[in-house]
């Protein structure tokens, strides 16, 4: 089931909510504004025999703003690996998420730090024939340089049903120096 985007009343992208979660925000009127084509969300029956039904927006506003400012988006595995597209930024081909690793592309061992600029994901044979060398050293170059998602790069991350309206607000707020697809 397709999940709703939230917005702060300022716009920023928060989080993705159930279905549910923003139908309480409808009832509580909290929902600033709403776009995109709307969905049903049926509901228990009402005392006339009638079933209940909200209009739900894949996108909602909600009326307050946000008081801090948008969280980083976590270097996890998962997150790399959809960063990257599942590719092997040293081979190119694909892999299922069992057969990549994180590989840090300044080794730990020389002093490279954990974080999304020095970290690419790698397929088991590549990361080991790299080993503890960088890339040049070890005679591999990267195929893409790695970057720190945004806020709204993050969400895309977190969300592989993302409905078309939910994806032309979020467009807009992708990093020049990546091209995405349309991920649904």
């Amino acid at each position: 089931m397709a999940r709703v985007l939230y917005l702060d009343a300022a716009g920023l992208p928060q989080r993705w909510i159930s279905r549910e979660d923003a139908a309480i925000h409808y009832a509580k009127d909290n929902v600033l504004w709403a776009l995109g084509d709307c969905r049903d969300l049926r509901g228990g029956w009402k005392r006339n025999g009638e079933r209940s039904c909200l209009s739900i927006a894949p996108v909602i506003a909600g009326r307050e703003a946000s008081k801090a400012p948008p969280k980083q988006v976590a270097l996890t595995n998962a997150n790399l690996f959809a960063r990257d597209r599942f590719h092997c930024l040293y081979c190119g081909q694909v892999f299922a998420t069992a057969q990549l690793t994180r590989d840090h592309i300044v080794p730990r061992a020389q002093g490279g730090r954990d974080r999304w600029e020095n970290v690419a994901a790698a397929c088991r044979g590549c990361n080991q024939v790299k080993a503890a060398r960088t890339p040049e050293q070890a005679g591999m170059p990267l195929l893409m340089v790695p970057f720190r998602p945004n806020v709204y790069e993050g969400l895309i991350l977190q969300n592989r049903r993302i409905l078309v309206d939910q994806w032309d607000y979020l467009a807009r707020g992708l990093s020049d120096h990546r091209q995405w697809e349309r991920a649904c």
